[in-house]
């Protein structure tokens, strides 16, 4: 999904980071490169673009980007921005503090104010420290801003970790690394994912919750509740009323919700826990585990329910998938069909 637009490797050692200092002295949030040698020097920027949200990602040798007072003066596109450490570490300086972020952790800067961003070493044998930004136009977050400073340069989350902060650094993972199985064509939806948990994730520490436009809140909402649902596939006792108790909305209002989905809650739980299913009867290493035991694992409490929704989801049982999956390591059986249930 993330597009190389420049790469240091094919031009002479001697000229690599000069070509990086003006690639970030033209670009529309300019910045001074300052590296702690020009010799090795090394960089890759790979970046998407979605509307007015920008994603970048960065891999370079050790070295620092500063936004000074004079560069704000040239150019300020008004961008709030998130950065994610994906591969050794980064010190983020603004608003009087310094703070080093270490891998899949995420904080928040301002294009307005000076900053400063420091790569230190990465992998090792290649000194490369890889990170992420995302600018979203200020004006677009669409919350009281003049608090913001407390927030600047703070750990907000990481990947490991739930709430906004570990959402939005899971989406922002998998995206670099391509780990979601995302295409180019969820490019719009991924932009729109990332904008609503930025705003819901500078609303939460804001406490201005209250301050959240409403389709932001309601599909970030709807995103905090689906994680909670995959999180406790496994209970058999998940239902739409504990899932609405779990997050002090009514069963009606969850309902509501879901029509983005364009299925009932109890629909998409059940398909949730027979792809899960179908998963492991085709994972050999579970080859001996009986059936009925898999569907207990997510949460089917009576293997004639779970074999007859499985048929009904898949056009076969699912001994005949296992059986077909040990057959053909390679074939996949068609997706599940879209449920009657609405």
């Amino acid at each position: 999904m993330l597009e190389t637009t420049f790469s240091s490797a094919g031009l002479p050692p001697r000229e690599r980071l000069a070509a990086t200092e003006a690639l970030f002295a033209a670009s529309p949030l300019p910045m001074r490169v300052v590296a702690e040698s020009a010799a090795g020097f090394d960089a890759t920027l790979r970046q998407l673009d979605i509307a007015a949200t920008k994603l970048m990602e960065l891999a370079a040798s050790p070295s620092a980007f500063l936004r000074t007072p004079r560069l704000i003066g040239r150019s300020d596109p008004e961008m709030l921005s998130v950065l994610l450490v994906l591969d050794g570490t980064a010190l983020l300086s603004q608003a009087g503090r310094d703070t080093v972020f270490a891998p899949h952790q995420v904080g928040l800067y301002d294009s307005s104010r000076p900053f400063r961003i420091q790569l230190g070493a990465g992998r090792a044998g290649e000194g490369l420290g890889t990170a992420m930004a995302v600018h979203v136009p200020r004006a677009l977050v669409g919350l009281p801003l003049r608090r913001l400073d407390v927030l600047l340069a703070r750990p907000l989350g990481a990947a490991t970790g739930s709430g906004f902060g570990g959402m939005l650094a899971q989406l922002l993972t998998a995206v670099a690394t391509g780990s979601g199985g995302y295409r180019q064509a969820d490019a719009g939806r991924v932009g729109i994912l990332t904008h609503d948990l930025l705003t819901a994730l500078i609303a939460h520490h804001l406490d201005a919750e209250t301050a959240v436009p409403d389709d932001s809140y309601h599909r970030t909402l709807l995103l905090r509740i689906e994680a909670f649902a995959q999180r406790h596939l496994a209970d058999p006792d998940l239902t739409p009323r504990t899932i609405a108790a779990a997050h002090g909305i009514s069963v009606g209002s969850l309902h509501r919700l879901f029509t983005a989905r364009e299925t009932t809650v109890a629909a998409w739980v059940r398909g949730q826990r027979l792809e899960r299913a179908r998963q492991d009867l085709a994972d050999p290493a579970l080859r001996r585990l009986p059936v009925h035991r898999i569907a207990a694992r997510w949460g089917f409490r009576d293997h004639a329910t779970f074999t007859r929704a499985f048929r009904s989801a898949y056009a076969m049982t699912p001994k005949d998938h296992r059986a077909a999956a040990a057959a053909e390591p390679h074939a996949e059986p068609e997706g599940p069909r879209r449920s009657p249930e609405r």
